[in-house]
């Protein structure tokens, strides 16, 4: 029995050892090198290979954010107070005005309003003030060779290589967060290539410097992923004290006079719009705190990022922005 049990322990180590991190990195440059065929195989250019699939080493800066857990989860309560401060405000409106010829014509053509654009911009990027300092290319690589979502950053870093083969960017000059989120609206590359837009005409999809691109873009996105023009994203709402946890979630669906029918109210007070829409109860904090009515456009915001602290900040942003 004893040598029975050492065996399996012995077994074990050699499977974690041979499995690890540090195991893999060795072989590195092995992997780049099956990767340059990846690419050439995707019809990447030769050029854009050599200049950007060379004299890559591991980011392990990346690989250990990638791993880092946060000791403490945040609170709804907090994120809020964190994300949609004053300071933010402000700066929003005031970028708002500054913007406001840019931020129309792409309401005009999108149907996706203007605070909607902005408050997406200010809570990914502080208003392109904190796009990420890491090389794109090096993260993806990383992230890939690294193993945990091996197949997909091996597609995003196929994906970034098409957008410097297009000309819309250097590889020197693609910085992102260490994921590999891009530009002043944190685009994935597959993101990039599927939604990002020349918003002035100049023949490149700009997301890193050029804000009528980053604003066209956000748009395109919203626009393309489900936004309905003209109609509100949520609203705070006050729930009846036997309110079933069980129908929270973005993911329950019910009809506006479902949801009156339960008793829910207005912050205010007031009964619910009767109008002929889907809504969902989303409580971010549990039936403890905060409850929102929200509709197909917050769905939409969830398909950004499928967080219901991002999605009810946005809109809470936004609401304040049009104030």
């Amino acid at each position: 029995m004893l040598r029975k049990n050492f065996s399996k322990a012995l077994l074990v180590l050699v499977l974690i050892l041979f499995s690890s991190p540090a195991a893999a990195r060795q072989d590195f440059n092995v992997w780049l090198k099956q990767m340059r065929a990846k690419a050439a195989a995707a019809g990447i250019s030769q050029a854009t290979i050599n200049a950007n699939l060379y004299n890559i080493t591991p980011s392990e800066t990346a690989i250990r954010l990638d791993k880092k857990q946060p000791e403490v989860k945040k609170t709804f309560a907090q994120y809020k107070t964190a994300v949609v401060n004053n300071n933010r405000v402000q700066k929003g409106r005031k970028l708002i005005r500054q913007h406001h010829n840019a931020l129309q014509a792409v309401e005009n053509k999108y149907g996706v309003p203007k605070q909607f654009i902005v408050a997406l911009w200010g809570i990914e990027t502080n208003f392109g003030g904190n796009t990420g300092g890491f090389s794109v290319i090096t993260a993806l690589a990383t992230m890939a060779w690294e193993g945990r979502r091996e197949e997909f950053f091996t597609k995003e870093l196929i994906n970034a290589l098409k957008i410097i083969d297009a000309g819309h960017i250097t590889g020197a000059n693609m910085k992102g967060s260490w994921a590999g989120a891009m530009g002043q609206n944190q685009f994935m590359p597959s993101s990039f290539n599927a939604y990002a837009v020349d918003g002035n005409g100049d023949g490149r999809r700009d997301i890193w410097g050029t804000k009528k691109d980053v604003f066209a873009s956000t748009a395109n996105y919203l626009k393309k992923n489900g936004w309905k023009t003209g109609q509100r994203w949520g609203r705070r709402v006050t729930l009846p004290s036997s309110f079933s946890k069980a129908l929270v979630g973005p993911k329950i669906k019910k009809p506006l006079s479902y949801w009156s029918s339960l008793g829910i109210r207005t912050q205010g007070g007031r009964g619910l719009p009767q109008e002929n829409m889907m809504a969902s109860i989303v409580a971010p904090d549990g039936l403890g705190g905060e409850a929102y009515i929200v509709y197909n456009n917050y769905q939409t915001i969830m398909d950004w990022n499928r967080s219901t602290y991002f999605a009810t900040s946005v809109g809470l942003l936004a609401d304040r922005l049009a104030q």
